[in-house]
């Protein structure tokens, strides 16, 4: 699909979640449907009907989201209930001498802010950080979660995280010798994208569900290599 604010072409493939008869469930996306940027975000918005295609089960769902490289998040379109639930692919055994995957994250629904750090604070657990630790109130520095060897920050607003702020969570990570990474519910400006690149600062954006997607190569390595 192609981000209709800078051209350029992505590919997306839904997270699954887990209905509550235990199938992986995953919105189905609309074929040749063209994605919208979001410009403004309500907590109580974007939610789809989607049916399980094991039980039959019908559940309200956030619409799935992408964070393209120019600062755009995306709404992906959804096909409609009332079409054909997609078949479930079929399971590839692992060979025995694979490592052993991380289990399936299970993220925390965002309705207010207090929910967008939970979420972080869960993500960021899920992917090898000990001792996570939330502030009771938002301090001056922005840092909402620390750890050893962690400082991040959770930017809940319904406006893109600026320069300034990605820069500010560096200068934090930096004096504390600690691994610097940012989550975002409306993306990154451009200018603050950039930075973040060269500064190899992992950035993420959150959908509704609470599940963070990488919006950088930075972000990238660290799902795949963890602390």
């Amino acid at each position: 699909m192609r981000c209709p604010a800078c051209r350029r072409e992505h590919r997306y493939t839904p997270t699954s979640y887990p209905c509550p008869c235990g199938a992986p469930l995953a919105p189905p996306l609309a074929r040749g449907g063209s994605p919208e940027p979001i410009t403004h975000r309500t907590w109580n918005e974007d939610w789809v009907l989607v049916r399980c295609a094991a039980c039959g089960r019908e559940d309200q769902w956030p619409q799935p989201e992408l964070g393209c490289s120019c600062g755009t998040v995306l709404r992906i379109p959804v096909r409609p209930v009332t079409a054909p639930p997609v078949p479930l692919p079929v399971h590839i055994p692992v060979p025995p001498t694979a490592p052993a995957p991380r289990t399936a994250f299970r993220p925390v629904t965002i309705r207010t802010a207090r929910d967008a750090v939970t979420a972080a604070a869960l993500y960021l657990k899920w992917l090898g950080f000990r001792d996570v630790l939330q502030s009771e109130a938002r301090p001056a520095s922005g840092i909402d979660l620390r750890g050893p060897g962690l400082v991040a920050q959770v930017d809940p607003t319904t406006r893109p995280a600026s320069l300034r702020a990605v820069e500010c969570l560096w200068l934090n990570g930096l004096s504390n010798s600690s691994t610097s990474v940012y989550f975002s519910l409306a993306g990154y400006t451009k200018d603050a994208r950039t930075r973040g690149d060269e500064l190899r600062i992992p950035l993420f954006v959150m959908d509704l569900t609470g599940t963070p997607q990488p919006v950088n190569d930075a972000a990238d390595e660290l799902i795949v290599t963890g602390p």
